[in-house]
């Protein structure tokens, strides 16, 4: 008999179909925002509304500029998973909910190594009144953050500016 699939691995499995859409040339996100077990929006990695994507233009300038992963997201077409699942979400049915994140290499279809959120999804996450969020590690593997840990081990202070 076929073993039942656990429900973490549930939503992030929904999270790696939802990634597929994904037009990022580097690296495919799916993001399932999920509370009291009702899927409350989705999202994955592509350009804004009527822009075009990078799988259109066959080009992504932050690979074109040999720029590291986490670095100078600002020169990237693209709004990020998370983002594009809670802009489709009201605050309200996101509070104390839980966010699934898968991301996979598109060149090689592997799971994005020690992945997580960057700082801005991050903060994005928070202000949604986010509870907790899952990221796959492989197929079965994956790790959960409580948010709160990132509010309370506030990277924006690692730079210590001398506020």
């Amino acid at each position: 008999m076929l073993e039942r699939r656990d429900k973490i691995n549930y939503y992030l499995d929904l999270a790696e179909i939802v990634g597929q859409r994904g037009t990022c040339l580097r690296r495919h996100y799916g993001a399932v925002i999920v509370k009291n077990d009702e899927v409350i929006s989705t999202g994955y990695v592509g350009a804004p509304r009527g822009r075009k994507n990078c799988s259109d233009l066959g080009i992504c300038i932050r690979q074109k500029m040999n720029v590291p992963r986490g670095e100078r997201y600002e020169l990237c077409r693209s709004v990020h998973a998370e983002a594009n699942a809670i802009i489709s979400a009201s605050r309200g049915k996101m509070i104390g909910s839980t966010l699934y994140l898968v991301g996979k290499e598109v060149d090689t279809g592997e799971y994005v190594k020690n992945s997580n959120s960057c700082s801005m999804c991050k903060r994005m996450i928070i202000n949604a009144g986010i509870d907790r969020v899952y990221i796959r590690d492989s197929k079965d593997e994956y790790r959960m953050i409580h948010v709160q840990q990132w509010i309370d081990d506030d990277e924006s202070l690692a730079g210590s500016f001398g506020y």
